[in-house]
């Protein structure tokens, strides 16, 4: 969780705590943490939660799978399948591996740090061959 944001849910409880009302809390907030400030509604809640008993600012555990699912297996997987092949393309390494394009991109960019250079993945290919 971003440090501001759990900072500002401190700063709800503790304006809840001293009977200010949300709106309050808001124009105040709005004042000094101005354009990082949070949504109005989002102060809404969090001091309907303060109301509620709710002391954990932290987020609760969501059900679900992870926004991008990456191992070394995974990473490895990939970075094979794109040194068999350089002109592969990422919905092909999704279907083949049954993850996301999504989370092919986050590897192949982010992980392996490959860029596509004339049709081909990567300086990379060049080195492989």
């Amino acid at each position: 969780m971003d440090s501001s944001r759990s900072a500002q849910r401190a700063v709800i409880q503790f304006l809840r705590a001293e009977g200010e009302h949300a709106s309050q809390n808001y124009r105040k907030m709005k004042e000094v943490y101005g354009e990082q400030c949070l949504a109005r509604c989002t102060i809404f809640r969090w001091c309907q939660r303060c109301e509620a008993g709710r002391v954990n600012i932290k987020d609760l555990p969501r059900p679900g799978q992870a926004h991008v699912v990456t191992n070394s297996v995974t990473i490895s997987a990939v970075d094979e399948l794109i040194r068999q092949n350089c002109q592969i393309t990422k919905r092909e390494i999704a279907v083949e591996l049954s993850i996301s394009k999504g989370t092919v991109h986050h590897i192949i960019r982010k992980k392996l740090g490959y860029g596509k250079v004339c049709a081909q993945w990567g300086t990379q290919c060049s080195r492989m061959g």
